[in-house]
């Protein structure tokens, strides 16, 4: 539902929003006892973020988009930077439009493109924000299906909150949130792996 938490949850596991109290544990590693600068370089190389809103800078390319995080990151020497960055535009079947605008592309575009920047220093989670929000259904299809191939090809967690329902049995855990607490937290006897993977 809406203003249930979803995006703060998010926050707190990846360290943006600090806590009040409690704490947030990502592989055995406590979030918030970290100083502010080390959970920017901590979250730099664990975490990929996926927003709704795609939040692509507007001045620069889409592979320069993608370099941005791989710099600040230092993960990858600078010569292999862009050779990174259009390996994961390979991957999203946007290498053709490695030097346009994010304006001159469409919204499905625009997010493949997010979701290879969230991929750029090689993260073994991924926390997505409405990734296919803001996107019409055959589009949604896609950047989804994009997602069930990292999962399932490159092993990657993936923590996902939406408002649609109809997505929870495809997930191999679905959790449900009101008024800022989890309600519901179980595994879906649905879900088929098998089927995941003949719908690449």
């Amino acid at each position: 539902k809406s203003r249930a938490g979803k995006p703060t949850l998010l926050n707190m596991i990846n360290g943006v929003d600090t806590l009040s109290s409690g704490d947030v544990f990502v592989k055995n590693i406590s979030v918030h006892d970290m100083s502010e600068d080390q959970r920017a370089h901590w979250r730099g190389k664990t975490m990929g973020v996926v927003y709704q809103s795609f939040q692509l800078l507007p001045m620069l390319t889409l592979i320069e988009n993608i370099t941005l995080p791989i710099d600040l990151a230092e993960n990858f020497k600078p010569r292999e930077s862009k050779e990174r960055a259009m390996e994961l535009l390979r991957m999203v079947e946007l290498e053709e439009h490695a030097n346009k605008l994010p304006a001159f592309i469409s919204g499905g575009q625009q997010q493949r493109v997010a979701i290879a920047r969230a991929l750029a220093n090689d993260p073994e989670i991924l926390v997505a924000d409405e990734p296919t929000g803001s996107l019409d259904s055959v589009t949604a299809d896609i950047i989804f299906d994009l997602f069930s191939k990292l999962v399932y090809e490159k092993n990657k967690t993936t923590i996902m909150v939406t408002h649609d329902m109809s997505l929870t049995g495809k997930f191999s855990r679905s959790l449900t949130m009101q008024d800022g607490e989890l309600i519901e937290a179980e595994l879906e006897p649905a879900f088929d792996k098998t089927m995941m993977r003949r719908r690449k």
